[in-house]
């Protein structure tokens, strides 16, 4: 097993609770702290939904406050499927005090990245400020990242806008800043997370598994899933956790190297992630990894069903892995 170091940032939100509760049952990520952006909601409550979601899965990994808006523009969120919390209003056992905050988000990313030497993969599965900070302050820090697996953007389509993803789009600036970093950036886009969902009664089955971590996962899915159902999508989609998975297990999903640069200045366009994939023109570099597709057995999987006939030992760790909740 190759097990290497993680920091993971995020806006949690309920799918970043579910990726936060699945990274801890994967074994190859050694999670070093987990960094709180403004996304979903405001800065202060994804760190403490971080700090709550840790005392539900009973972990001890120090959180670190990050931005608490874009580099430009106004702030947006999607408390409107989130909640106004960011977990649906769902209260957790116990009471959680988050600490206050001390060391900022971005000088905990470089001090990371110094001290694992080269080594260190971040998992950004919200807007990027915390990131592009990183990168304006330490002028050196690209070259201690390995690389960037980003839930965010998508090569065909938006949901926030026609045009644009919500990660992406809460701070364009910031996203063009991470993909021309000269970092690796291996981007997990809607194209693909749409197709890894849970339906309702898949939510129902991993939430009568019993546990703390299992009822509250079936909990904090509740709205999010009433609003997919609103919509019309066959189940509430695993954004997310399906870029945490594509951290461990690149093998099951395909990719191609594609240029990508993100449009900051159209009027309604904005926050689109402009890839040249499928196009005759090409941008002068490939300066990331694009993911296109998801097997059966990661959709699967991801919505913790029974074993396809094929490749049944890669379907079952995927299974196994999520029931573990």
């Amino acid at each position: 097993m190759n097990r290497f170091p993680v920091i993971i940032d995020c806006d949690p939100g309920v799918d970043d609770a579910v990726a936060i509760l699945l990274a801890k049952q994967l074994p190859e990520l050694d999670v070093r702290a987990i960094t709180a952006v403004a996304g979903n909601v405001e800065v202060e409550k994804t760190y403490a939904n971080a700090h709550k979601i840790l005392h539900v899965a009973k972990w001890d990994v120090p959180v670190f406050m990050g931005a608490a808006k874009p580099l430009i523009g106004a702030q947006i969120t999607a408390a409107g499927i989130h909640g106004v919390d960011g977990l649906g209003g769902v209260d957790v056992p116990g009471t959680v005090i988050p600490p206050a905050p001390q060391e900022a988000a971005w000088d905990a990313i470089y001090r990371e990245a110094v001290a694992a030497k080269g080594e260190l993969v971040l998992i950004a599965v919200g807007p990027l400020t915390n990131l592009a900070i990183a990168f304006g302050k330490y002028r050196a820090l690209p070259e201690l990242i390995k690389r960037i697996v980003i839930m965010g953007g998508a090569a065909t389509l938006g949901n926030t806008t026609p045009a644009a993803e919500f990660n992406i789009y809460a701070d364009p600036e910031a996203a063009e800043m991470v993909f021309q970093s000269g970092v690796p950036v291996h981007m997990v886009g809607l194209d693909v997370t749409l197709k890894s969902y849970l339906t309702a009664a898949e939510v129902d089955e991993i939430g009568a598994f019993g546990s703390e971590q299992a009822k509250f996962f079936h909990s904090i899915l509740q709205n999010v899933l009433a609003f997919s159902t609103k919509l019309g999508l066959p189940g509430v989609s695993m954004h997310d956790p399906a870029a945490v998975l594509y951290a461990v297990e690149e093998s099951l999903f395909t990719a191609e190297e594609a240029g990508v640069r993100v449009e900051c200045k159209g009027r309604i366009t904005r926050g689109k992630t402009v890839t040249d994939l499928y196009s005759d023109a090409q941008f002068p570099e490939k300066n990331a990894v694009v993911v296109t597709g998801v097997g059966d057995i990661i959709a699967e999987g991801l919505k913790a069903h029974h074993m396809c006939k094929s490749r049944e030992e890669e379907q079952a760790r995927v299974k196994e892995l999520l029931k573990k909740y």
